[in-house]
């Protein structure tokens, strides 16, 4: 029995006749897209897809040397920031013909490492976000496979920055012209370059306006760090707070009102990243790092090294934007202002002292 063409396995001189398109192109759209334009690549896609048409993995990564696969390791996939990334990342690298694998280091830079290592027998290249590994292991790993780093400004390795100094700056200038002289800073783990430039802008900021500044570390960004660190905030007698991202201000937002301490009214927050700023009450004041964005721009830049077949050593820079919302105000004053602020001191101190 003949069988028809629709009960045929779809072939790639199908495909290209569909598409109109050669042979070749549709090679290229699997195994090299960023070789063609976005729309030679959905066209062969469109008609692949219509065909049933499953390009051998196998077979191309024989022939070609690629996998068509990219990894994308992050510091703690829970962290809104680099959520917002690794579908910013994904969309694209989907859009140029490539699947994604994600690894999650956990804060730890020993994980990172082995992730890796493990992972690029499999993959054509890195993106490596906010990492915590040394400059040297990065360097040995970038030897080896195409690498972006994220957030790391290391020279000669191609990386995507964010830069948040003007925003911090901006959110510094912003709550001084609100009244605020006593400030506190809550950053994240030390290796963070992101959060040494944070820290660094806002010291800057508070030398330049002349006003009281304190560092308090998270250790790690999360909601629950942001929580713990209250009571050092409260002893400082800070009464604004800028915090290195959007879920450690959270945090701070809900241990100030489990201690009936209202937010702007006692104390002014900024977060940053701009994730789930619009999503909590009240709306957070804070920088948005354009997430998204970033993540999409690093597989563009990956995907022109694998083109060049060498690795790339471009610096591109993404603006950070300060955006004000209810979260800061002027500071309330008067005796009931006071009395708040002063009960839940005490209760911080005596919670010190039952430990």
């Amino acid at each position: 029995m003949i069988k028809s063409d629709k009960a045929r396995a779809a072939t790639i001189s199908m495909v290209a006749d569909d598409a109109g398109v050669s042979r070749a192109t549709v090679s290229r759209a699997f195994s090299n897209p960023e070789l063609l334009t976005k729309e030679t690549v959905e066209k062969v896609r469109a008609s692949a897809i219509r065909l049933g048409y499953v390009p051998n993995q196998v077979a191309r990564a024989l022939s070609t040397g690629r996998s068509g696969n990219i990894a994308l390791i992050v510091p703690d996939i829970g962290n809104p920031f680099f959520s917002a990334l690794m579908r910013g990342a994904q969309a694209q690298a989907y859009a140029r013909g490539y699947a994604t694998f994600l690894g999650d280091s956990d804060e730890n830079e020993a994980l990172e490492d082995l992730l890796l290592g493990k992972l690029a027998a499999q993959v054509d290249g890195f993106v490596l976000a906010s990492p915590r590994l040394d400059e040297q292991r990065i360097r040995a790993h970038a030897a080896l496979k195409p690498l972006v780093v994220i957030n790391r400004d290391i020279a000669d390795i191609s990386r995507i920055l964010v830069d948040t100094v003007g925003s911090f700056t901006q959110a510094v200038k912003h709550l001084v012209e609100l009244g605020h002289t006593t400030m506190a800073y809550v950053g994240g783990p030390k290796a963070s370059w992101s959060n040494q430039q944070r820290a660094q802008a806002v010291t800057s900021a508070a030398h330049q306006y002349g006003i009281r500044l304190v560092l308090i570390d998270a250790v790690r960004p999360s909601h629950e760090a942001g929580r713990a660190c209250v009571g050092s905030l409260l002893s400082t007698g800070a009464t604004a707070v800028l915090a290195i991202d959007d879920l450690v201000a959270q945090g701070i937002i809900s241990g100030l009102a489990a201690l009936n301490l209202s937010v702007p009214g006692d104390i002014s927050v900024v977060g940053c990243d701009n994730i789930i700023a619009t999503t909590m009450y009240p709306s957070l004041t804070t920088v948005d790092a354009h997430c998204a964005e970033t993540g999409a721009k690093a597989i563009d830049l990956l995907l022109q090294t694998l083109s060049q077949q060498s690795q790339s050593q471009d610096r591109k820079v993404i603006n950070g934007e300060f955006i004000a919302r209810a979260s800061t105000g002027p500071l309330a004053h008067g005796e009931e202002a006071f009395t708040r602020r002063s009960k839940a001191a005490e209760v911080i101190e005596q919670l010190a002292n039952s430990k």
